[in-house]
């Protein structure tokens, strides 16, 4: 007669019908092999459990790479709609008071961003309004953009970095960014090239998130929306 104390006829039946459920649980199964395990004594090693323990290990690690995976794949999807939706606003205005309003409210909060400016380079000139026009465009001497990006450092700037504000000696991050100075915690400066008949320029987005903008990003995404902007504002400028 055995001394074991007998199963529950419900719980019993609940097995037979659906066994499947046992092996589909992780957490059951686990807690089965270690009854098991104390059954055997400390005397007996069981390699099939040790096996059993180091799949589960490997399987864990194989379902949370996959689900990153995943997570990345989304994330890079509504990245790339967000700047396709900020492109397609890019192109509607009709004239370059509308493109400069435009820039500063919807596509600024398209890309979630608390400031744009966009920063054209020109020749020195005493009667030159230094203000800020539109709120968003700034008129600055010739180097000041590679000089912002480069921040103090030599090399040639890319045409895309991620960054906290750094500033530079030509340009301060309040000329920058303006009211929103203090809230900036990260931002993206991107190089634009508008052709051999003007000199370059800039357009710096900053965000109070000071995740939005990681030296650690891929830059491919701006990278085509700088080649966009390129385009449209060599349209505007021609």
């Amino acid at each position: 007669m055995s001394s074991s104390p007998e199963l529950d006829e419900t719980l019993r039946q609940a097995i037979l019908a659906r066994p499947d459920a046992i092996l589909e649980d992780p957490d059951v199964m686990q807690a089965l092999v270690a009854a098991n395990e104390r059954a055997m004594g400390s005397n007996i090693v069981d390699l099939r459990a040790i096996a059993m323990e180091r799949l589960e290990t490997r399987l864990g690690r194989l379902e949370d790479t996959h689900r990153s995976v995943i997570a990345a794949a989304y994330d890079n999807l509504a990245g790339t709609n967000q700047i396709h939706r900020a492109i397609l606003r890019l192109l509607e205005p009709g004239n370059f008071e509308g493109f400069l309003r435009n820039l500063r409210e919807n596509v600024a909060d398209i890309l979630c961003v608390d400031a744009v400016t966009l920063v054209l380079e020109s020749q020195p000139d005493p009667e030159r309004d230094e203000g800020r026009l539109a709120d968003v465009l700034m008129l600055a001497d010739p180097g000041t953009c590679a000089g912002y990006v480069a921040g103090g450092r030599g090399g040639t700037p890319r045409q895309v970095t991620l960054r906290a504000p750094a500033g530079s000696d030509l340009l301060p991050d309040s000329a920058i960014h303006g009211q929103t100075t203090q809230r900036i915690r990260s931002e993206a400066c991107l190089l634009l090239d508008l052709g051999k008949e003007h000199l370059p320029g800039m357009l710096v987005l900053g965000a109070s998130d000071a995740e939005l903008f990681s030296p650690d990003q891929g830059t491919d995404l701006l990278g085509f929306f700088t080649g966009v902007f390129e385009r449209v504002l060599r349209r505007w400028l021609a």
